[in-house]
């Protein structure tokens, strides 16, 4: 029992850590925190997202649209507006809800029974 105890202290006297720490760690004093886009990025932010007084996702996201706008105002009950005042929910030109509505060059392939039975049995059916 105590061979264990005498062993382990052997151990942790003789053990050094790998890792050397150049000194302690410090907050810097003065951090940009401007939003920007990443370096790597082809794409800018957009040209009023810094413009505001206070630029944030949130600002943005009120511009926004997804499947009709998502800027509302706060009406204190779900389903106080009705969803004709929303806006319109239509795309606009070059856009697509859907996949079915792309054109076909950029449509799914239809799987044909070879490719069905090949995915349903693993492969182990494949006669080539």
């Amino acid at each position: 029992m105590f061979a264990t105890k005498i062993l382990r202290q052997a151990a942790a006297a003789e053990r050094a850590p790998m890792i050397k720490f150049l000194g302690k760690r410090t907050t810097p004093a003065s951090i940009d925190h401007t939003p920007k886009a990443h370096p790597a990025s082809p794409y800018e932010l957009p040209a009023d997202f810094s413009k505001s007084s206070s630029p944030s996702f949130s600002s943005y996201r009120q511009k926004a649209i997804q499947h009709g706008p998502l800027g509302r105002q706060n009406t204190g009950s779900i389903g106080s507006a009705s969803g004709q005042s929303l806006g319109s929910v239509k795309p606009a030109k070059g856009e697509y809800f859907d996949r079915n509505e792309l054109p076909a060059r950029f449509r799914r392939a239809p799987l044909d029974m070879s490719e069905i039975d090949a995915i349903e049995t693993g492969g182990a059916t494949l006669v080539c």
